[in-house]
């Protein structure tokens, strides 16, 4: 169940659908999902249309969870 709803929610932002999100700093997004322990989606924006998923996780690693993405998207190269 839940991979099925996490994979519906990646669905919707493929179609421009990010629903809720909620900026975590530094350039990093998160799409929150309200079931269960509370799954999070991170990502970055390049340009207008190219976002970047960097991980995910939920309620309970939140703040691991962040700071992992910022480091994925601090080694990525432009």
């Amino acid at each position: 169940m839940t991979r099925l709803r996490l994979s519906r929610r990646l669905d919707k932002a493929q179609r421009g659908n990010l629903g809720d999100v909620k900026p975590v700093g530094e350039g990093i997004f998160e799409m929150r999902e309200h079931f269960g322990p509370g799954w999070r989606m991170y990502y970055a924006k390049r340009g207008d249309a190219l976002i970047i998923m960097l991980g995910g996780g939920n309620k309970t690693g939140q703040e691991s969870d962040i700071a992992k993405a910022k480091q994925r998207e601090a080694s990525l190269e432009d």
